[in-house]
């Protein structure tokens, strides 16, 4: 399955100017991250210590992560399309931390960072980007369709959109099947920014609200559309407005602060599973490589490339770590060289998987068996020599 946005040639010819983000701004409804304040009980500060902790890890691994996989790519041990978290790693590990075991998961194209904060083993996710017997999915879906049932997580989709209906209909099953209450199941569907100007993203919120569903919308807002900014393609840049069209909640935080995600996460999470209503949350942030790896991004100016290298949220994170007290030098350095050696486990475990046998090729592939035969269709009879 192939990503309908994705082309290199029409990226490098338009060389469309990207509007100046404001990164000296996290838009007004921004909210920093959470400060122990001095009167903070001495418990409540040493959890919010290692909760910031445990995120800079998970955050540092996911960043090493992307970047072996795009160097993994580029030596050809990656095939298709690769599309890398890099630069919007608060909102992700934020929003996974916020799901409960029993909520499931629904992602769009970018997803390595979510199938791994969500508790998967980075060297299966890894297999899978290789293509290899031991990844998640067997080999067959490649960086845009990470899935794993056992943990609810149902997949990455390589359409823009595409996971906005399948993601509707589970919300309606858990309707049908539970009560709206505390211990009821949610959904959470995670989307780019460009994704909300199509059809599935006004035709899954309208009927999300019409039936009432346990559903979260999440637009990861990282501000430019493959090669457009949002402010050119959304008549209605401030994303999160548009559930006001559908008669339900939006709110818009900062994707840079993983508390703040997480925080607006829950309370999206715990409105839907209690009154079985949808959310939409907004998290900004910056993508800073281009739309996936073979993407230059030739859309930014040398000036706009610098203010995103300086604005980078992962050195940013570990310096007010250190400063705060919360690490030590020492500890950040062992964080790093541990998630080094994570990463090239994990490269390991891909490089050493089988590769599917060429018999396997339609395995999964239709509801219907059909024998391997390139011309056959479901239902087909194919006699085999």
């Amino acid at each position: 399955m192939s990503d309908p946005t994705e082309d290199p040639a029409s990226t490098e010819d338009e060389q469309t100017e990207a509007e100046q983000p404001e990164l000296d701004t996290t838009e007004d409804e921004q909210t920093e991250a959470e400060q122990p304040e001095p009167d903070q009980p001495k418990g409540e500060q040493t959890e919010q210590s290692e909760t910031l902790r445990s995120y800079f890890q998970q955050m540092t691994v996911i960043r090493r992560f992307e970047l072996k996989a795009q160097e993994m790519y580029q030596r050809a041990e990656i095939g298709g399309y690769c599309h890398l978290n890099v630069g919007e790693e608060a909102t992700v590990v934020g929003l996974m931390d916020a799901m409960e075991e029993r909520d499931y998961l629904f992602a769009n194209y970018r997803v390595h960072g979510y199938a791994i904060a969500r508790g998967l083993d980075p060297g299966h996710v890894m297999a899978e980007l290789f293509g290899r017997t031991d990844g998640l999915a067997g080999g067959w879906g490649g960086s845009m369709h990470l899935a794993d049932a056992e943990s609810r997580f149902m997949g990455g989709y390589g359409i823009v959109g595409g996971q906005m209906p399948p993601a509707t209909g589970a919300a309606m099953a858990v309707s049908h099947r539970q009560e709206a209450g505390p211990e009821s199941e949610a959904v959470m569907c995670l989307l780019g920014e460009g994704t909300s100007a199509t059809g599935a993203f006004h035709e899954t919120l309208n009927l999300a609200s019409l039936w009432g569903l346990p559903i979260v919308f999440v637009v990861i807002n990282n501000r430019v559309g493959m090669s457009t900014p949002v402010e050119q393609a959304s008549a209605e840049p401030e994303l999160f407005r548009k559930a006001e069209s559908y008669r339900f909640e939006g709110r818009r935080v900062d994707g840079d602060d993983p508390i703040a995600v997480r925080d607006a996460a829950r309370a999206a999470l715990k409105q839907a599973r209690e009154e079985h209503r949808p959310f939409l949350l907004e998290t900004m942030s910056y993508r800073l490589r281009g739309h996936s790896v073979v993407d230059p991004a030739r859309y930014r100016t040398d000036e706009e490339r610098a203010e995103l290298a300086a604005k980078d949220l992962l050195p940013r994170l570990r310096s007010r770590l250190i400063e705060d007290g919360v690490l030590s030098e020492q500890e950040a350095d062992t964080i790093e060289r541990d998630a080094d050696e994570t990463i090239e486990q994990a490269v390991e475990v891909a490089g050493a998987s089988e590769s599917p046998d060429p018999s396997d090729l339609f395995t999964n592939a239709y509801s219907t068996e059909v024998a391997n035969a390139p011309r056959a269709m479901p239902g087909d009879r194919v006699i085999t020599l």
